[in-house]
């Protein structure tokens, strides 16, 4: 729960999530994508996301839900390690805070602060294949041999 009594709000939710709603409208390119924030959250349900057909919502929506914690595999030691790694990994693209309708109760912005929203932008639920900056930031990190924590750098950002 979030400390004023509230749970957090999950930034990269998919849309069959506790509580999904859109929250921003994808844009851009698959190599430098652009999130449009709405105003208001929409509820979309099943029966709408099916009119987009073979098109996967989260590559035309943001969605943002219920928090998870630990059923989520970016949650690790009581943190989101994702929102961590965009506020550490991936250069800021807006030199605003971008308007956002889930700030009071985002987990990124609670963790991270200002920071991440600099970043968040850029950041889409199912990013395309390839190397990309968000590829490489988004990817979970795999435990190393050396016994350091897998989330104690982000390299090659």
């Amino acid at each position: 729960m979030a400390e004023n009594g509230r749970d957090y709000s999950c930034p990269s939710a998919q849309p069959d999530m506790e509580d999904a709603r859109i929250f921003g409208i994808v844009s851009g390119t698959a190599e430098a994508p652009r999130v449009a924030f709405l105003k208001a959250g929409a509820r979309v349900g099943a029966h709408e996301l099916a009119k987009l057909g073979p098109i996967n919502p989260t590559h035309v929506f943001r969605f943002t839900g219920k928090c998870e914690e630990g059923r989520c595999a970016q949650f690790r030691d009581g943190h989101c390690s994702l929102g961590k790694r965009i506020a550490t990994g991936l250069a800021a693209v807006v030199d605003a805070l971008p308007p956002c309708t889930i700030r009071p109760t985002c987990r990124w912005f609670a963790e991270e602060g200002e920071n991440v929203c600099y970043r968040c932008p850029q950041v889409v639920t199912l990013v395309s294949e390839g190397v990309t900056p968000l590829n490489r930031v988004a990817a979970l990190p795999q435990p190393s041999s050396s016994g350091r924590s897998p989330d104690a750098a982000v390299t090659g950002v």
